[in-house]
């Protein structure tokens, strides 16, 4: 659990004193950001990684409740925790605004002392959380995110994607004749391999946006978010490259004297695909590694979709 960093809070209220006197409780302990309205909110809440949102109800245009649906709605939005902060008081209030997924109620006026506290175990209990998420998504081999980690982040780039009109891509690697290189060296030095290959291709994907994972087996793959085919090819050639320079000698292979990858890339802009899911990412690069390997591996197969 990485505890380098400050918690990043972020406080909505319409009011500038009260905005002043919860970041005076809380600024010596957490990052704070601020919004005075609703969508400026929604708007810091998409672009910042937030551990939690101290949320006032009672604000123009749209309220508390009416933010606290929409970030529940949206899937890369919906673990932040929702604290609300108001001067209602009623039971009725207090239970609408958790069946909603808030995760606490602090009335106003408040004490500073209550808030901290209740600050403090939510925010432990979601890095809690992150960190557990974080083990499941984490290949034990290689310590690189899983097939798990791969499928959610491909799910969210592809709607990602359709909102705003981009194309994406996805990398399908196999180690080539992996098979024949357990059987000669053992397996252990494969699975010395596979980590070895894993770090250096990790290395090639600087960007957040990306992610690299291992597949299943001896099989890698990359979900590239706004990048069309020219800019997976080149991935893609580095990825080649990069493996070739290591040199790793596998004596058995037909191919080469060293450890080579046969790769398959499709190409997408997710809103031209008519409904389709983003298994179509999956499928054609699938269908192009087969090809890759059928017409004699060490080489990327790729086709732009129509």
């Amino acid at each position: 659990m990485d505890t380098s960093q400050k918690p990043l809070i972020m406080i909505v209220d319409d009011t500038p004193i009260n905005i002043h006197a919860l970041a005076k409780v809380l600024d010596s302990d957490y990052e704070i950001k601020v919004a005075k309205d609703g969508m400026s909110a929604l708007k810091i809440a998409s672009k910042e990684k937030l551990d939690l949102i101290l949320l006032d109800i009672m604000m123009p245009v749209i309220d508390g409740y009416e933010v606290c649906q929409k970030l529940k709605a949206d899937d890369l939005l919906k673990e932040i925790p929702v604290i609300f902060i108001t001067a209602k008081d009623e039971d009725e209030s207090e239970t609408y605004g958790l069946k909603l997924g808030a995760v606490d109620y602090i009335t106003k006026p408040f004490n500073p002392d209550i808030v901290k506290l209740r600050v403090k175990n939510h925010i432990k209990l979601k890095r809690q959380q992150d960190f557990l998420s974080k083990l499941s998504f984490i290949d034990g081999l290689t310590g690189i995110p899983n097939r798990r980690a791969l499928n959610e982040h491909l799910e969210r780039e592809w709607k990602r994607a359709i909102r705003l009109d981009s194309s994406m891509s996805f990398l399908l690697i196999d180690i080539d004749h992996f098979k024949k290189y357990n059987d000669n060296y053992g397996h252990i030095a494969g699975d010395d391999c596979l980590k070895t290959v894993a770090i250096e291709l990790l290395n090639v994907h600087k960007r957040p946006c990306d992610l690299f994972a291992r597949y299943g087996g001896e099989e890698f793959a990359s979900v590239l978010a706004d990048t069309d085919l020219d800019g997976a090819m080149h991935v893609g050639s580095k990825i080649m490259a990069c493996i070739s320079d290591l040199n790793i000698a596998h004596a058995y292979s037909p191919v080469s004297d060293h450890v080579t990858l046969s790769i398959g890339i499709s190409s997408f802009n997710p809103k031209h695909q008519h409904g389709a899911s983003s298994n179509i990412l999956i499928q054609e690069a699938d269908s192009l590694l087969y090809h890759a390997k059928k017409n004699g591996r060490n080489r990327i197969e790729c086709q732009q979709a129509p």
